[in-house]
């Protein structure tokens, strides 16, 4: 006699009495069916239901504490990263652009199992998100609960837009120059300027008789244009260094920086 046991499709598994409805249900650890499991237990209670982002009216950006600014669109994984970390209470794993991206966030033990967007008008100032997340309970029973997350949009500006409304605020400039009589060169530049953005980071133009300058909060920023100006067109350059504040205590100084650029004459 083979001593194999066979798969009968005519047994029955056992039942139990759920211990608070009297249903019949499969045997678990609880001795509960779910929905009088979700009824004593909210697995969701330590997560908040509705939080806030920052986000600048100026550049358009998303807010990561403490101060980075990062560019997301509406509905995209970018942005979705960016408001689960602001989510506190669970631990998740989500694939974005085929990436793995961990993030610990607490230490509840609750799994995130999907995330995803719930349409709400573009001009509302708030983004919904659903979550569906688990937790085992007991022993060995897993409960899942499916909720949405209210996230209130705050406007404001970022340090960088802080800095280009003071129009006087201004770290390097770049006075860009060509002595003749027609402006041939700098409708060409002007062109060029838009197709490759190198005007993006400009917090200031200003026309001037003889050429336009170009304020920038930072040295780096400025050095980009001039590059780019030098790329495209012959030029001149004349570096110039003016000292306005030191800290002889952190050893530290603060320069405004000018590129004077002149166009050959053509």
């Amino acid at each position: 006699m083979n001593s194999q046991s066979y798969y009968n499709p005519n047994v029955t598994l056992p039942t139990v009495l759920c211990c608070v409805c009297g249903l019949p249900i499969n045997p678990n650890s609880a001795n509960m069916c779910v929905p009088c499991l979700r009824s004593k237990i909210d697995i969701s209670e330590e997560i908040p239901r509705q939080s806030y982002i920052n986000f600048c009216r100026g550049c358009q950006r998303y807010n990561i504490p403490p101060s980075h600014w990062v560019t997301a669109e509406l509905e995209s994984p970018q942005l979705l990263a960016i408001l689960l970390k602001r989510v506190k209470g669970f631990c998740y794993i989500l694939f974005c652009f085929k990436f793995l991206l961990l993030f610990f966030l607490g230490l509840s033990k609750v799994r995130l199992v999907d995330a995803s967007f719930v349409w709400t008008e573009p001009h509302s100032k708030r983004i919904k998100v659903k979550l569906i997340i688990e937790k085992a309970v007991f022993s060995s029973t897993v409960l899942q609960h499916s909720f949405v997350v209210e996230f209130v949009v705050m406007p404001s500006f970022c340090e960088d837009c802080h800095q280009g409304a003071a129009k006087d605020h201004w770290n390097a400039v770049v006075q860009l120059r060509q002595k003749v009589k027609h402006k041939k060169t700098f409708y060409y530049l002007e062109q060029l300027i838009l197709k490759h953005r190198a005007h993006v980071r400009t917090i200031n133009i200003k026309e001037r008789p003889d050429g336009l300058d170009f304020y920038y909060s930072t040295r780096n920023d400025a050095i980009k244009m001039v590059d780019f100006l030098q790329s495209v067109a012959p030029v001149r350059l004349k570096l110039s260094e003016r000292l306005m504040s030191t800290d002889l205590q952190s050893n530290t100084a603060n320069f405004k920086h000018t590129y004077s650029v002149e166009i050959v004459p053509i």
